[in-house]
């Protein structure tokens, strides 16, 4: 039976072939396509998933307790372009990768604490701050793929990377296997 922390490992992996998978798609749209007004909870394909980008900065930095809290923020945009954006996902998702790849069962109980401002520091279950993290990435990620639907571009299969039945073959390839 494969515990926690190494689910969470599989969904960094997961995190980063699918944010791989779904910019490249969207790098063959032009810059007034990828930023065009769609309907969404955000109003762009860029700002979905320029959002999801410093939504992982900010919850990394809590998980890794580096102190930067919601002044990450201060530098947040939206990115003309999936080719702008798609390094820093990259180093992103890494990130998220090496610190869930060290991650133990005893580090699921532990707390970190969240900036969350006027409201103060919040201590957070790191499981349930992993959690909550993958699912904003899903959540988002669908909306942005909903949003590529109706565009020239085909979204990309963004489940086939847990079942052996079918995997995409570039998950092993990219080492995330």
């Amino acid at each position: 039976m494969m515990g926690l922390s190494a689910h969470f490992s599989a969904m960094a992996r997961n995190n980063r072939w699918s944010n791989h998978v779904l910019l490249r798609a969207c790098a063959q749209l032009d810059d007034e396509a990828f930023t065009a007004r769609r309907t969404s909870f955000f109003p762009s394909i860029a700002a979905t998933l320029s959002h999801n980008y410093f939504i992982d900065l900010y919850y990394i930095d809590a998980l890794e307790q580096a102190g930067t809290g919601l002044d990450i923020f201060a530098v947040e945009k939206i990115f003309p372009r999936a080719s702008d954006l798609a390094p820093l996902q990259t180093r992103s998702d890494e990130r998220l990768m090496a610190f869930c790849g060290a991650l133990t069962e005893v580090d699921m109980c532990r707390t970190v604490e969240t900036d969350r401002g006027s409201d103060g520091r919040i201590p957070e279950r790191m499981d349930n701050l992993l959690a909550h993290l993958f699912q904003h990435q899903i959540h988002h990620r669908g909306q942005a793929h909903a949003m590529l639907a109706g565009t020239g571009v085909k979204p990309p299969q963004l489940d086939e990377f847990f079942l052996d039945f079918d995997r995409d073959p570039e998950i092993g390839r990219m080492g995330l296997a």
